[in-house]
């Protein structure tokens, strides 16, 4: 049973990192050896500065398309987040528009199932 109690998470950040999903197993790779203390991954649609790319369409079926994304969505602590960002960011970094956006968020409380 649930004691209804939530613990402070002070000390640690959570980073949202929206990726292509081609990408998505070479940033997993990457992340294998990072200090986390918990990841989820989900597969994701969206867009983002993209979409202006897509209105050029016009009327056609891909003016609403939403692109297919992976969101990987990590919990870590705070000194080690610019080390959790730089290697995401070295696995998914391609130069082309779409590659993805990164999010460093506090995580405020935490509790057990």
């Amino acid at each position: 049973m649930w004691d209804g109690r939530l613990r402070g998470c002070d000390a640690m950040k959570e980073i949202l990192a929206v990726v292509k999903p081609f990408l998505a197993e070479r940033v997993l790779e990457a992340l294998k050896l990072a200090p986390l203390e918990a990841c989820t991954v989900r597969e994701v649609k969206g867009y983002g500065r993209q979409k202006s790319y897509l209105d050029q369409y016009g009327d056609s079926e891909y003016s609403l398309a939403f692109l297919p994304k992976v969101e990987i969505q990590l919990w870590v602590d705070d000194a080690r987040v610019d080390e959790v960002v730089e290697r995401i960011v070295a696995a998914a970094r391609t130069g082309r528009m779409g590659d993805g956006k990164i999010f460093v968020l506090p995580a405020v409380a935490a509790g057990d199932v």
